[in-house]
């Protein structure tokens, strides 16, 4: 995936505001022992393409007034209430370096798994994307988890995601298997007791 962006000379606050005002979104290069470089880039295009899965997982092509450079996403900031790119940064990288990004978990065959043939139950994924440590070329779009055997009291964890040769998933905090999905069984009928039979009382004489 290519972008297109110009380098950016003019710094500060007020810059990036008339920036944003003009249709450009400010950015930042940084990495490979390089010096940081700002950018603009097209604000519509840019945003068009942060919608895309791959854009935040693959290698992408910046080219910067004419050359070009191999880049992942690092990070983006939006408005808090208004659909717009606030600032964008991009590491450079080569092919050979391994990096830690952000892969999607694509969960596959829930709706044949027996938590919901058989148990009826609502599938809710808990984990949608982990770490990974990856070279470049490796890092795939998104890792595919097949819940096909899953069932209440079979939940699988982290540890039992399988990982493209070559990527390694990263587990973040103390519990390094959390569960991936949950599962939630419909509520059980409740039946209401009977009311027993009022009994007559004995007439006195």
């Amino acid at each position: 995936m290519q972008i297109a962006a110009t380098a950016r000379n003019l710094q500060g606050t007020g810059a990036s505001r008339r920036l944003r005002i003009s249709g450009k979104a400010p950015g930042i290069v940084f990495g490979a022992g390089q010096d940081a470089q700002k950018i603009e880039i097209d604000h519509n295009s840019l945003f068009h393409a942060l919608k895309k899965e791959s854009f935040h997982t693959s290698i992408l092509d910046l080219d910067i007034d004419g050359q070009s450079s191999k880049v992942v996403l690092r990070d983006v900031q939006y408005h808090p209430f208004r659909a717009q790119i606030l600032h964008i940064d991009f590491q450079r990288v080569d092919e050979n370096t391994k990096i830690e990004s952000k892969v999607a978990l694509r969960y596959e065959n829930a709706d044949k798994s027996p938590a919901v043939v058989t148990e009826e139950g609502t599938v809710t994924p808990l984990i949608t994307e982990v770490s990974v440590l990856a070279a470049p070329a490796k890092t795939p779009e998104f890792i595919s988890v097949d819940l096909s055997k899953l069932s209440s009291k079979a939940i699988p964890g982290l540890q039992t995601v399988k990982a493209p040769n070559g990527v390694k998933i990263i587990a973040r905090g103390a519990n390094k298997n959390p569960v991936l999905v949950s599962v939630k069984l419909p509520e059980a009928a409740v039946v209401a007791p009977v009311a027993a039979a009022p009994t007559d009382k004995k007439k006195k004489k």
